[in-house]
């Protein structure tokens, strides 16, 4: 498994051209000076070999996975995707109709709504943090293949990359042709260094921002506020932290919400690290009768983790949790050219990942106890609410949580299962 990693994302792209870095990793594998798309496709498949291209929040990677036998040649298809893609302007299009198509499904879907409305509430305007990285409608319609082509060039600097590979391979050979397929590369001309992301907070204290969705049966729940980067000097015990209160079924807000109450079939909590400071976001999907109590919970349980230490119990199953599921992410050659790409673009020491078990076990209820009163702040979240406002408008009045915006959408509702809802690992 072979991966290039490009050390800028969404993140760095210009705010008007919102979107254009995910669809240029998308075009990547639409065709090439030698290929077109069915051809590249054919290609990879002559080799047994599968190519892929995406783009995040923090990095452009291509890469394909191949029998070790054939990997010099897949190398090969791999810079021919990356050093010399043509962007057709009509596979463009196509790319474009389908992120527009996609847009309109996320306002229409209560849980992507809920947490396009929670980034727009905690994030500054300025900020890329507070839109999808995929753009917006007003951003998207304008991309057509010279602003993919943009993009591609000002990304794509050797400075910025970064080759991984993982399996049962020559290192020597493997360097070797590395050296002859890349090592003569050169930045492009609008290429250069990244500047700061910005992820300044929104300039308010605790609020409430209500999204009234006419006949919701439940409603979507986001609290929280901008969190951490991932270079951190207590990420472990945020680990730790995170785990325990909304990362396991057994954690904090999943008994409290789930087990105790009947509110849901899932609630969970979460640090999206990025290499700026990511959300933090608590969230669930409860029945409209019991939003506000749902909530009222929520935060019960958000104050609670930081003022008392954890038990004993708590932060053993949360520690066993970690260290237990760390091999897992390593069965294949993918997953780890991946964990690898992952200390390339967070700029993480080159034993991260070898220390990682014995760090997470050594993560004490004072350590926990400490990342949470520095990581949560109460006083800062966002509260947003997607769902029947006519229901709970009131209820959420005399709670008096904060503020409260309503903000009406008479569009089209698809109501996403509760029982999607599960928490999953942190």
């Amino acid at each position: 498994s072979a991966t290039l990693v490009f050390r800028a994302g969404a993140a760095d792209e210009p705010p008007a051209v919102g979107g254009a870095t995910v669809l240029a990793a998308r075009g990547l594998t639409e065709g090439t000076e030698r290929y077109d798309a069915i051809e590249l496709v054919e290609a990879a498949e002559r080799l047994g070999a599968t190519l892929h291209a995406e783009a995040g929040w923090d990095a452009v990677s291509a890469g394909v996975d191949v029998p070790a036998s054939r990997l010099g040649p897949a190398l090969d298809l791999l810079a021919e995707v990356v050093a010399r893609p043509t962007f057709p302007a009509r596979e463009v299009e196509r790319l474009r109709d389908e992120r527009l198509n996609d847009i309109l499904q996320a306002k229409a879907e209560p849980r992507r709504r809920a947490d396009e409305a929670f980034a727009a509430a905690i994030y500054a305007p300025d900020s890329p943090y507070s839109r999808p990285a995929g753009g917006t409608r007003e951003t998207v319609e304008r991309l057509d293949a010279e602003a993919l082509r943009s993009v591609y060039r000002r990304t794509v600097d050797p400075a910025r990359l970064t080759l991984v590979v993982a399996g049962d391979v020559d290192a020597r050979a493997t360097a070797d042709t590395a050296e002859e397929l890349f090592g003569s590369w050169t930045a492009l001309v609008e290429a250069g260094p990244a500047g700061p992301i910005v992820d300044r907070p929104a300039p308010a204290g605790r609020h409430v921002r209500l999204i009234h969705r006419p006949g919701a049966v439940q409603s979507e729940v986001r609290l929280g506020h901008v969190g951490v980067p991932r270079r951190i000097v207590d990420f472990h015990a945020v680990s730790v932290m995170a785990t325990i209160l909304g990362g396991l079924f057994n954690s904090r807000l999943n008994r409290k919400l789930r087990e105790e109450k009947g509110y849901t079939y899932g609630a969970g909590a979460a640090f999206d690290l990025r290499r700026a400071a990511g959300p933090f976001v608590a969230r669930s999907a409860v029945r409209t009768e019991v939003t506000v109590p749902a909530v009222s919970d929520m935060l019960a349980e958000l104050v609670r983790i930081r003022e008392q230490p954890v038990s004993d119990a708590e932060l053993a199953a949360a520690r066993d949790f970690l260290v237990g599921v760390f091999p897992l992410r390593f069965e294949t050659p993918g997953p780890v050219a991946g964990a690898l790409s992952g200390l390339v673009v967070h700029d993480l020491p080159d034993d991260e990942l070898a220390r990682y078990r014995r760090a997470i076990e050594s993560v004490t209820a004072d350590d926990v106890l400490a990342a949470a009163q520095g990581r949560i702040r109460p006083d800062r979240f966002a509260i947003v609410v997607v769902g029947d406002g006519d229901a709970i408008v009131r209820d959420l009045e005399a709670a008096n949580f904060g503020p409260l915006a309503i903000e009406r959408e008479e569009g089209p509702i698809a109501e996403a299962p509760a029982e999607d809802e599960e928490p999953g690992p942190v």
